[in-house]
């Protein structure tokens, strides 16, 4: 780090400086406060503990198959549409107050609508609050319609029901989620053909617990223009030349990438070798509260791997501006003001 710049300086640099969030999950963005409620109102019919002091421990993974069972045992906590709206809200509010101006969701609609909630009442909860929240915090919200991948092609197909007929105006993406091992990307060529010849922009997630096979696979046949986490990248010289060549930015999540033991330490972590090829990166927090992690926490580790000064770390900012799908005049407004603020 620049000898500078101390540790408390650039972590009070991060708490105020603007920012986008790429890639950060409805359920999995749920407070523990959240999360006890709603598992204090389905008492007897969730694992899920109603003491925030337990969640700590319940938030506690053995490995990428274990923090999916944990993480649907919440998404079954958001059992009406009157849970949607809370949760989408509260999450708006938690990131406004980290200074994310510009965020985009990934949601799971098929995870709620199979549980009893109407697709058009989904998305009305979604937009109400999302409109509520650009209202009261200041926050513009976008959607992604993540298809998760467990549930297969009758996942798939929902997801992209909802997402061209019942269309929120924040949709922006399609993406797939889920486990990796065991869900061949190609299956879902079709939806993803379908959602972009709709205008949606492809963002699967790959390469986060499988290896840069899956990477090759969301690009060939998901036409990926953005990658969730594609840290695996590092394992294959050709593909990191061509995310760098292609200007295709992957979604780095650091913390949950060692919380899913997907990466043994953040000491191991291969954002520096990602950076230095080349790659376009930016940074995220995925699932924070499951991870005991903010986006500004995440900016701070970021920063220390990277060895980042205020500049570097206000650059990384720009970079996630730059590889969201906000419109040009709300791209140019958010870019003026980390610039604004990194000289201030």
């Amino acid at each position: 780090m620049h000898e500078s710049t101390t540790v408390p300086d650039l972590n009070a640099f991060i708490a105020g400086l603007p920012k986008a969030e790429l890639h950060v999950h409805h359920v999995g963005s749920a407070s523990p406060r959240i999360v006890a409620e709603l598992a204090g109102r389905h008492a007897g019919s969730t694992p899920v503990p109603a003491d925030p002091a337990l969640l700590a421990e319940y938030f506690v993974f053995s490995d990428f198959a274990h923090f999916i069972q944990v993480y649907l045992s919440v998404v079954d906590l958001i059992r009406d549409a009157e849970d949607v709206w809370t949760l989408t809200f509260e999450v708006a509010r938690e990131l406004a107050g980290q200074q994310v101006r510009y965020a985009e969701l990934t949601l799971t609609p098929y995870s709620s609508i199979v549980r009893g909630i109407p697709a058009p009442a989904y998305c009305e909860a979604v937009e109400d609050a999302r409109r509520r929240a650009r209202a009261e915090f200041g926050i513009e919200l976008r959607w992604c319609f993540d298809i998760p991948g467990e549930a297969g092609l009758p996942a798939a197909d929902l997801t992209l029901e909802v997402a061209t007929r019942f269309r929120p105006e924040g949709l922006v993406s399609f993406g797939l989620g889920g486990p990796e091992i065991g869900v061949p990307r190609e299956q879902f060529a079709p939806h993803f053909r379908a959602a972009r010849a709709e205008g949606l922009h492809s963002v699967p997630h790959a390469g986060e617990s499988t290896g840069p096979e899956t990477v090759w696979d969301a690009l060939t046949h998901l036409g990926a223009e953005r990658i969730g986490h594609g840290i695996a990248a590092v394992r294959d010289p050709r593909l990191l030349g061509y995310l760098a060549e292609c200007r295709i930015p992957l979604e780095v999540c650091p913390t949950s990438n060692v919380r899913t033991r997907s990466v043994p330490s953040l000491a191991e972590h291969p954002l520096p070798r990602l950076v230095a090829a080349g790659v376009p990166v930016t940074i995220n927090s995925d699932d924070p509260p499951m991870f005991a992690t903010t986006l500004n926490a995440e900016y701070a580790i970021a920063a220390e791997l990277l060895c980042l000064d205020r500049a570097g770390v206000a650059e990384l900012a720009r970079a996630g501006v730059r590889a969201s799908f906000l419109d040009e005049p709300g791209t140019a407004a958010l870019l003026g003001e980390i610039d604004t603020y990194e000289m201030s």
